[in-house]
């Protein structure tokens, strides 16, 4: 027996270019391909299905279609939810259509389902404070009674660890029930695996399915991962996903005209790649900003930065919105993951000003700071 395990799918995140929302549909379409290929029993989904508890239309009818193809296929889906999709206000999450129509099953309630010999557990996203309290006590009772399951015990979760993203984390890996054989988890980002001694069985992150639109461009692989259950133990395979070329590029600004060059020969114009750029020793924009603007025209999405000879800390100019991520990292060093979780989530988004101005001012007290100079 086989399942799949996909997360972090983020279907109707806002993105500035239409073939990026494509992408993430043929990133879904492929894993789903692959999971039918590979006969699959079940599907997990663990959480931030959508990107926002309102998605559009054309996301929730995407996931329906693929939902039905998986139970022609004879496939069951499952899926809990991520802080992402649930409702802020008191009202029913979008996803209970899936339920309604019998093509995907909600685990996030808690409450057991058997998949044949397979039990399942599932809990929707727990936010900080006393609703994280009240999910860890849940935990000690459900230890018992899986523990007297003789077949294949699986809690799927949407939370991070802090065991595996320090920022991100809000409970420890020893606070999970011991007694599952395999622990389906979503919300980080980067795929992630482990078999730690005091868990009955993997842990294991597949990561989103693509570069979420706050992520910065990278060329680490994302996919998801194929379980085999046909044995005592569980068993995760990792299948990356063939994705939009991404690269990432560093060089000095004496070689910016070859390399550029380089780069945009191999480039598939019906195909255009995503690329980070960081050019060093740059004295004057102006020298490069043709060569910039060059490759802009040749790529889908450019991010740049550049680094003069002495400077310490490189601004980020960036094209296609990534810069966020940045000045998260900035503002977790220096004021810490509580406040700037608070100023991202809360504040960030109900600024009406030209944003990019904010950015600047952010980035020039942050230069100030760093100096040593009070602004």
């Amino acid at each position: 027996m086989k399942f799949a395990h996909i997360s972090d799918t983020h279907f109707g995140q806002y993105r500035s270019k239409k073939e990026r929302i494509q992408d993430n549909y043929d990133a879904f379409e492929q894993a789903i391909k692959i999971s039918i290929e590979e006969k699959v029993d079940f599907l997990i989904l663990s959480g931030d299905i959508f990107d926002r508890a309102h998605p559009p239309n054309d996301a929730v009818l995407f996931l329906m279609k693929q939902f039905t193809l998986l139970k022609d296929n004879k496939i069951q889906s499952y899926f809990i939810l991520g802080d992402h999709d649930q409702p802020k206000t008191q009202q029913n999450a979008i996803h209970w259509i899936y339920s309604m129509t019998g093509n995907a099953h909600h685990l996030g309630d808690g409450n057991p389902v058997k998949f044949k010999d397979v039990l399942l557990y599932g809990f929707d996203h727990h936010d900080e404070g006393n609703d994280l309290d009240e999910l860890l006590e849940k935990f000690k009772e459900i230890d018992t009674t899986v523990r007297e399951h003789n077949g294949h015990k699986i809690l799927v979760l949407h939370q991070g660890l802090n065991d595996v993203h320090k920022f991100a984390g809000e409970i420890n890996a020893n606070d999970l029930p011991k007694n599952f054989t395999f622990y389906a988890i979503g919300d980080i980002h980067k795929n992630f695996e482990k078999k730690y001694d005091f868990l009955g069985g993997p842990l294991v992150y597949p990561g989103s399915i693509e570069l979420a639109s706050t992520e910065p461009i990278k060329e680490s692989p994302k996919g998801f991962y194929i379980i085999d259950i046909s044995s005592e133990k569980a068993i995760p395979k990792w299948i990356e996903l063939e994705l939009r070329p991404r690269f990432e590029m560093e060089m000095d600004v004496n070689d910016i005209e070859k390399k550029i060059d380089e780069l945009i020969s191999k480039i598939d114009p019906s195909h255009k790649p995503l690329v980070s750029l960081t050019v060093t020793n740059v004295e004057d924009f102006n020298q490069i900003r043709p060569k910039i603007e060059q490759l802009q025209e040749n790529v889908l999405e450019l991010s740049y930065s550049t680094k003069s000879k002495d400077e310490q800390y490189p601004i980020l100019i960036d094209e296609s919105e990534t810069i966020d991520e940045s000045f998260k990292r900035l503002a977790i060093e220096n004021v810490g993951p509580e406040l700037a979780k608070m100023a991202f989530e809360k504040l960030y988004p109900l600024l009406n000003e030209d944003k990019k101005e904010i950015k600047e001012i952010i980035m020039k007290n942050f230069e100030d700071f760093k100096a040593g100079r009070k602004t």
